[in-house]
């Protein structure tokens, strides 16, 4: 029986370890926190958005400038697969208006239970507190409770995550690693990131709440989705798809009225009664909600333009992204040049990566998981034909 050992034990590098247990290979997982997947069970506190049931040329338009690269991969476990393979560890699901899929239980933990479970069944080893910190020679290293300990797998493959929330495991620490070993990696950079603005005082009362029914626009970006003003800026699923123009400075806006037409919009204020102020028209003719009024106020100061015309663009005056740490998840990464078709890594023959350490990055809404699933199963498949080859 071959070895495999999988660093990092999120998503993606358990999907990789089941395929190759499945394959028939002894495996190890080794995770440097004191338990697994803790990214996967914070993003189901929310209700674990497991994917997004829609057509697979919509779905692969979400990958961006990586859809080419994920091609092959999402269709061997796309939605539907990732539906089959929920329910066959005995979750309910149920699939929302915009295409989302959750858990009927809405959480991430009875699935992760079950799926460990399953693991165990199959043989796969789980070792919680082992820091992978490098080689020594073709031994990989590990940080232990119980000192530092070497293994020399006969495949590896490598799943450490991106370099956001390191508190729950995603440090972007392994990047020094692999660059001394000539491995090409793209800057990591903020992916789904909420926006930095600098309020006035006027707008404390409004922390906490949410911008509903608007539209977002940066660049060539647009996006249809509320988003929650807090102290420190913008964030919600409105503004997280636009983070790869705000990451190029392109100026922000935002349509506080998107289902009235520039046309009517300036019938309605043609006809305001000139004794009636601009904030009396907004809150009850256009019965917008405090806070999209507060917000208009907040950035029209020392506009010109006219206020039917800001109300379809208000510009948004932003400070930058928050810091990558606070974001969803990361850009950059192992990029796809240092990796064959089977994403091992040409510079180290037997060793694979996985998940979200590559180089693509995608809008929340299940895209993350799904191609975190998709690219461990692929790794994990090719890891087990390189260890049979190799027999």
């Amino acid at each position: 029986m071959a070895q495999a050992v999988v660093i990092g034990a999120g998503p993606a590098g358990l999907m990789a370890a089941e395929q190759l247990a499945m394959a028939g290979h002894d495996v190890l997982v080794a995770e440097a926190k004191p338990s697994v997947a803790r990214k996967f069970l914070m993003a189901g506190k929310s209700g674990l958005n497991l994917t997004k049931d829609e057509p697979f040329d919509l779905l692969l338009q979400s990958y961006g400038e990586a859809a080419d690269w994920l091609r092959p991969m999402l269709p061997e476990f796309d939605a539907a697969a990732i539906q089959d393979w929920a329910r066959g560890l005995g979750q309910e699901l149920f699939t929302g208006s915009t295409g989302r899929v959750f858990p009927k239980v809405m959480k991430a933990s009875p699935l992760l239970r079950a799926w460990l479970a399953r693991l165990d069944q199959q043989g796969v080893q789980i070792r919680t507190r082992w820091r992978w910190i490098g080689w020594d020679g073709e031994a990989l290293r590990f940080d232990t409770s119980e000192g530092v300990q070497s293994i020399t797998p006969d495949a590896t493959v490598l799943a450490l995550g991106g370099a956001s929330w390191a508190r729950l495991g995603s440090d972007g620490a392994w990047a020094a690693q692999l660059m001394d070993k000539g491995v090409t990696l793209a800057p990591f950079t903020p992916a789904n990131s909420a926006v930095a603005v600098d309020w006035s005082h006027h707008m404390a009362t409004h922390y906490g709440t949410a911008l509903k029914s608007v539209r977002w626009m940066a660049g060539d970006l647009i996006s249809r989705g509320e988003a929650v003003i807090s102290a420190k800026g913008l964030e919600g699923g409105g503004v997280y798809p636009l983070t790869p123009a705000l990451r190029a400075d392109e100026p922000l806006f935002v349509d506080l009225v998107p289902d009235v037409s520039a046309e009517a919009l300036l019938a309605r204020f043609a006809a305001k009664k000139p004794k009636t102020s601009l904030s009396n028209w907004l809150k009850t003719g256009l019965r917008l909600s405090p806070q999209k009024v507060a917000l208009f106020h907040e950035m029209s100061k020392g506009v010109t333009s006219q206020p039917y015309e800001l109300l379809k663009r208000l510009p948004i005056h932003y400070a930058g992204l928050r810091p990558m740490d606070e974001a969803i998840s990361s850009a950059g990464g192992v990029k796809r040049g240092a990796l064959n078709d089977g994403l091992m890594l040409t510079a180290l023959p037997g060793t694979f990566c996985a998940g979200e350490m590559l180089d693509w990055e995608a809008p929340t809404g299940g895209y993350l998981l799904t191609a975190c699933l998709a690219t461990g199963r692929w790794a994990g498949r090719a890891a087990a034909e390189w260890l049979a080859a190799a027999r």
